[in-house]
């Protein structure tokens, strides 16, 4: 028989097996998800969750479904985490220091406390490539943010209110816009495609059953994938 350990969701206590996650507790619990559930992997960061062990007085943060229940877990969801988007034209702006200090002004008043280092459920380096975006070293914060997935978390826990995963993910348009070295192939690939080469065989690909398409993707990729 499955072990029964005692969760709090929302405040409610309910018995689920304690090799469930977090948002396969919920479910078991009778809650159902109509945002916030995503890709169920953690990749994409819409599970962002905060909770709190009894006895403990901290509250924690995590992506509800990579995080195993424990006894006696109270958990919580929030309407959404403080990402703030700021609005602008990729093609209208340019990679300089300036840029960021007008979008997001805020990172110049990181206080360097590494709490959105050490709320990252992905162990990126956040205070670090806060620190490259800050001079303009757009290349080097692209390549430190690069397995953001945007949950949030970092900002949730940041003093000087710094939208972490907006500031990567601005650096990295830029890097990709401007500063990418030019790849000559996918240049080639991009104009085929424009040229509509490609579009026979996506019609044809189309219409074929889905069980053939998986058959024609398994076969094509097995090799890549292992």
């Amino acid at each position: 028989m499955e072990e029964m350990i005692t969760v709090y969701l929302m405040g409610k206590p309910y018995s689920v097996p304690s090799n469930l996650t977090l948002m396969d507790a919920m479910e078991y619990a009778g809650y159902k998800h109509v945002r916030g559930c995503g890709c169920r992997a953690g990749f994409c960061g819409a599970c962002a969750t905060i909770y709190r062990i009894k006895g403990d007085t901290e509250i924690k943060f995590c992506l509800a479904c990579q995080t195993q229940v424990v006894e006696n877990m109270y958990v919580a969801k929030l309407p959404f985490f403080p990402t703030q988007k700021k609005i602008y034209d990729i093609n209208q702006i340019k990679p300089t220091e300036e840029i960021m200090m007008q979008l997001y002004p805020e990172i110049y008043n990181c206080v360097g406390c590494n709490a959105c280092t050490k709320a990252c459920p992905q162990s990126l380096n956040v205070m670090q490539y806060i620190a490259y975006a800050q001079r303009g070293e757009y290349a080097k914060c692209a390549q430190e943010s690069f397995d953001c997935v945007a949950c949030g978390l970092c900002s949730a826990r940041c003093p000087a209110q710094i939208t972490h995963p907006m500031v990567s993910l601005l650096a990295r348009r830029l890097y990709g816009k401007y500063l990418a070295p030019n790849t000559q192939h996918l240049d080639d690939r991009l104009a085929e495609i424009k040229s509509g080469k490609c579009e026979a065989d996506v019609k044809e690909i189309m219409a074929k059953p889905l069980d053939e398409i998986k058959s024609i993707y398994n076969t094509n990729n097995k090799d890549k994938e292992k």
